[in-house]
């Protein structure tokens, strides 16, 4: 099952490349020059992603990025910024510590603490995995109920994550075959997700490696602008086929260690799995978005690896 993956990265701006203007409110907002810019490899968030230290010492993670260079970004920063900025001061988060923010069509900045972690290995490695899971399930104890309103998963899976509805409307020749037969039964399967993601727990819904950075005593989540509100056993639904894509275990064994997954009801763990898979599916079959030329690789690893998943849970052979 496992697919070697792209890598998850953008198109990175380094220091010297972003717009003067920026550069100088970053500097004004430190109340020094930045000495030292080191671009972080990983991620799909396109424009400005570096660890900057400026002239006295301090040290912050910033990221930036506007509208050229990826139109749907400076919204999805904006509500990272709102999640972040509301959550629990125990949730094991680098803290929003500025934000600088043009508004509609220009550009926005991020700062956040400096965390001096790391991602977890590719292929994953059985101690780290036990880490993040652990983190995972603590993560979402201690955000249940959710401290902060917001849309619910259903809605997100209503509106965003319909990728067989989306596919059936269209039937591109591309589609493979195990799809393109039971297209209107997972079409019909992915309807009923709607309802089945239900739940009061505040979501992260992207976990990822390249979203988790490891320290030698704390397992940090980071980038935040999916978040809704759903059951707790979706983040490990959705980490699972990335997890598997990447040399770790079976989707339905890593499920087996979150509590929430154990206890969840069946049939609306394989209504949600539809989803997942049909979003993967639907989009790594679109154009690559401006700044992200490896997504759509990387989501149709986890695609294959999610539709293979749902081939065992409903049967469909």
């Amino acid at each position: 099952m496992t697919v070697q993956p792209p890598p998850a990265q953008g198109v990175h701006l380094a220091w010297s490349e972003l717009p003067a203007r920026l550069r100088s409110a970053i500097e004004g907002w430190l109340g020094a020059l930045v000495v030292s810019a080191m671009t972080q490899p990983g991620g799909f968030s396109p424009g400005l992603v570096a660890r900057l230290q400026s002239a006295d010492g301090r040290r912050v993670f910033v990221k930036a990025v506007g509208p050229e260079l990826n139109p749907d970004s400076p919204a999805m920063y904006r509500k990272e910024a709102h999640v972040v900025a509301a959550l629990p001061l125990n949730a094991p988060v680098p803290r929003l510590l500025w934000t600088y923010d043009e508004g509609d069509g220009g550009w926005i900045v991020l700062a956040f603490e400096d965390v001096d972690g790391q991602s977890p290995a590719q292929p994953w490695r059985t101690e780290e995995l036990d880490r993040v899971l652990e983190a995972l399930v603590a993560l979402s104890e201690s955000l249940t109920p959710s401290p902060i309103p917001l849309n619910s998963a259903g809605e997100k899976v209503a509106t965003e994550i319909r990728g067989w509805q989306l596919l059936q409307s269209r039937r591109p020749a591309q589609l493979d075959s195990w799809s393109t037969r039971h297209l209107d039964a997972l079409a019909d399967l992915e309807r009923t997700a709607v309802d089945a993601v239900a739940g009061n727990t505040l979501l992260h819904f992207d976990i990822r490696a390249d979203n988790v950075l490891l320290t030698p005593d704390q397992v940090y989540v980071v980038d935040w602008p999916h978040a809704c509100i759903g059951a707790a056993w979706v983040d490990p639904l959705f980490f699972a086929p990335s997890v598997a894509m990447q040399g770790g275990p079976d989707p339905e064994a890593l499920m087996a260690r979150h509590p929430a997954a154990l206890s969840a009801d069946a049939a609306a763990v394989t209504a949600a799995l539809a989803a997942v898979a049909g979003f993967f599916t639907y989009k790594s079959l679109q154009p690559p978005p401006p700044g992200l030329p490896t997504l759509r690789a990387f989501q149709a690893a986890q695609g294959a690896v999610a539709r293979s998943w749902l081939a065992q849970r409903t049967g469909w052979s």
